[in-house]
């Protein structure tokens, strides 16, 4: 059994825990990358939906105090379609200051593999079904990432949905068959070092972490929010289109979005037409209480795995847990 010293992925970008940072937006801001990559996982840095500003100022910080060549960016395909000016800008530096990885999910990465591959960085892609690997082959992937629905934030919606427990180890053997090279994280309720074991057990070369690291001292996400995730088990998640709505995020199908299930959500789950066709009293409600940290209303982006999360550590912390709870279980 492979353990951490001949991980395909921690030889291949210099780690010494098989852990890449999910590139939360708004969340995987500089500090959270930088601190991430100084201890020893890499730090992708939220580009999401694409903010140039907000892509240039917490790119530049993670790279000021992290020189650890470890700090990379991920981005939404769908968004960059409309515009790819942070994608652009963040490959337009000189070749020390390029992102060691850049992340593509949520498309077709292959309008934008040329020029990631000019730059020197490995092209990672997100995927969500068995049906998306040819083409992430294709793109020239270094890294694929199997996306369960149990992920926090935006994913395959129920009907189309994998369990990253089967996942994982199905696009293992496919790619063990089709592109050898080719590696693989899970993602999707990895939170500890039992869940990072048994990614690595299912054939996984090591875990995108989202919502675990989404509650650490370095993350951008509120405090009231946090705080409110630490409080919550596995069972207060749901997947829907209900916060997309409410944010004017016109995401398409078959994406939607997994969040604590609060009061809020459950007026609308059952009304998702009704919702859609008159959302102006919804969403001043939601707007008002993002305003005021009112988490009854507000979205919280957490997945399932919230139900193993029970502090906010530093994000050092955490990935010495991860690491030394796997260490042990698959030595």
């Amino acid at each position: 059994m492979n353990t951490f010293i001949n991980s395909r992925f921690c030889t291949r970008f210099g780690l010494t825990t098989p852990v890449a940072l999910a590139p939360m937006a708004l969340a995987s801001g500089g500090a959270l990358a930088s601190a991430c990559a100084r201890a020893g996982a890499l730090g992708l840095v939220g580009g999401g939906y694409g903010d140039l500003a907000w892509t240039q100022r917490e790119y530049t910080l993670a790279l000021q105090a992290a020189e650890t060549g470890r700090i990379g960016c991920g981005f939404i395909t769908w968004k960059l379609d409309e515009n790819a000016s942070a994608l652009d800008w963040v490959l337009d530096h000189a070749p020390e200051h390029r992102p060691r990885a850049v992340m593509l999910s949520f498309g077709d990465a292959r309008r934008y593999a040329a020029r990631i591959a000019a730059s020197g960085a490995a092209l990672i892609c997100q995927i969500q079904r068995m049906e998306q690997a040819p083409q992430a082959v294709e793109a020239g992937a270094t890294v694929i990432v199997a996306q369960g629905a149990e992920a926090g934030g935006h994913g395959m919606n129920a009907l189309n949905g994998r369990a990253t427990m089967t996942f994982v180890p199905e696009l293992a053997d496919w790619l063990a068959a089709h592109a050898p090279d080719t590696l693989l994280l899970a993602a999707g309720g990895i939170a500890d070092g039992r869940t990072l074991a048994a990614a690595m057990i299912l054939g996984a070369d090591g875990a995108l972490v989202g919502s675990r690291l989404w509650a650490t001292a370095e993350s951008l996400a509120p405090q009231g929010a946090k705080e409110l995730a630490v409080r919550t088990d596995g069972d207060g998640t749901a997947r829907s289109p209900v916060f997309d709505i409410l944010r004017r995020k016109n995401w398409p199908a078959p994406y939607d979005f997994r969040a604590i299930r609060n009061p809020l959500h459950r007026v609308w789950e059952e009304r998702i037409d009704t919702l859609r066709s008159e959302p102006a009293a919804a969403r001043d409600a939601y707007d008002a209480a993002v305003l005021a940290g009112d988490y009854t209303a507000a979205h919280v982006t957490v997945g399932e795995g919230v139900g193993l999360v029970r502090d906010l550590p530093t994000a050092a912390e955490l990935i010495a847990r991860m690491d030394q709870g796997a260490r042990a279980l698959l030595n």
